[in-house]
């Protein structure tokens, strides 16, 4: 006689609240739902994955906290804007490729400037030098979120300002227009807060708060080439920094 064999399925299943995360993902990833957009409330969830109220809630908070999702008093849930991870030197143009989002630069001003001393000094230049000066709004999609300013020599870099810099990114006209690879950067990192005009250019409230993050950008020769202020827009980026020991 045949014996009976027993098996035993010992394969977890997914948790509910993880099966919720991972359809709004795939709505997400699939572009049907879009930044701003509204997600299902607790309830909907709830009756859509035959879960309890609680479980829904457990799966949006965690969305939140990972800034997929928004979650407004008063207003529901919304799809979160992409967020921005500083971890590496890309051109924003290179950022906001890679996050698969369209990117759109709007010149404020491209002219040659004089008396940045500390400028010019930190680029191991005379104080009297003539800077190349580019201040651009920087958009993700059609949302504003950055006002960069740049500043190169502008006896060694002049073919930057034939370059079309609201369609391409400052690293690409140095690398074709001046022959200039960029390597890395010594950044500095604090808050600060939207002027009238800063607020006027990203859209903002006068006095929101800022992230900013000041480069002192070297080519592949070691030779300080351009000193960029990025002021952007805090909420729109996360700061990831790996550290050893």
């Amino acid at each position: 006689m045949k014996s009976a064999v027993l098996t035993v399925n010992t394969r977890k299943e997914e948790p509910a609240y993880k099966r919720i995360q991972n359809a709004i993902r795939q709505r997400i990833d699939a572009g049907e739902l879009k930044p701003g957009d509204v997600v299902d409330s607790e309830r909907e969830l709830a009756r859509i994955h035959s879960v309890s109220l609680m479980t829904a809630r457990h799966a949006l908070a965690d969305l939140a906290q990972e800034g997929i999702v928004e979650r407004r008093h008063g207003s529901g849930t919304f799809v979160a804007p992409p967020q921005i991870h500083f971890n590496k030197l890309h051109s924003y143009t290179e950022e906001m490729s890679n996050l698969g989002l369209e990117t759109r630069s709007r010149i404020v001003f491209s002219g040659i400037i004089s008396r940045e001393h500390e400028i010019a000094a930190r680029l191991g230049l005379s104080p009297t030098s003539r800077l190349i000066k580019i201040e651009r709004v920087r958009s993700a999609g059609d949302e504003p979120v950055a006002l960069e300013i740049c500043y190169l020599s502008a006896e060694e870099y002049q073919a930057v300002l034939d370059a079309p810099l609201d369609r391409t990114s400052l690293f690409a006209a140095l690398e074709q227009g001046c022959d200039v690879e960029i390597a890395y950067a010594d950044e500095e990192i604090d808050a600060t807060q939207a002027d009238h005009r800063i607020a006027r250019l990203l859209n903002i409230p006068n006095g929101t708060s800022l992230l900013r993050i000041r480069q002192l950008i070297f080519s592949t020769k070691g030779r300080a080439t351009v000193y960029v202020t990025g002021l952007y827009r805090s909420g729109r980026h996360t700061l990831r920094i790996r550290r050893f020991r």
